[in-house]
């Protein structure tokens, strides 16, 4: 039974769960947000949450503790000298889930898992023009383009904005020749 065992397990034992929500924690701690699952996403904002609260603490013990999780030096002095001073004023809520969309492979909820107070906005979605796609032209506009930002111009994000973003098309199927059987006389 699971008495007193709280938290979703992700479908992997522990060592495996712990690895996935320290990766995570280091992906967010680089990027500032990464698009997962929601079950990984809420898991994996426990752990950041904790993590920053410790960076404002800055002492010997919880850097100890912080790189116990982490396991990478550079990560640990990134999150006590440049993310957690960000975050002195607020006393909670480092993060943020923004719902996504279904991925079409499996159909998993996706979210993005943001930190609140970030140092640069982050573009994508820029559409190119048919000559560009032709010519593979990628110049000018790259994947994702990002521009620092201040806490006040810092885009705030609400349900009806997300539902109101255009879903990508769907791909047209096609079967391959492999499953395509001939008659047996041919």
């Amino acid at each position: 039974m699971r008495h007193a065992k709280s938290g979703n397990r992700l479908s992997r034992n522990q060592s495996l769960r712990k690895a996935t929500l320290r990766d995570m924690a280091k992906a967010v701690f680089l990027q500032e947000r990464i698009c997962t699952t929601r079950a990984k996403a809420k898991e994996a904002r426990k752990l950041i949450e904790k993590l920053i609260t410790l960076g404002k603490k800055d002492n010997l013990a919880a850097r100890r503790r912080a790189f116990a999780i982490l396991c990478d030096h550079a990560e640990v002095s990134q999150l006590f000298t440049n993310i957690a001073p960000r975050f002195k004023s607020r006393t909670g809520g480092y993060t943020r889930i923004i719902p996504y969309m279904q991925r079409s492979g499996d159909n998993a909820a996706l979210a993005f898992l943001e930190l609140t107070e970030k140092t640069r906005a982050i573009v994508t979605g820029q559409k190119r023009t048919k000559a560009e796609k032709e010519a593979g032209d990628t110049s000018k506009v790259s994947e994702a383009e990002t521009k620092p930002i201040s806490a006040e111009t810092a885009p705030k994000h609400s349900k009806a904005d997300i539902k109101t973003q255009p879903k990508a098309a769907a791909k047209p199927k096609v079967a391959p020749k492999l499953f395509q059987r001939k008659a047996g006389g041919e």
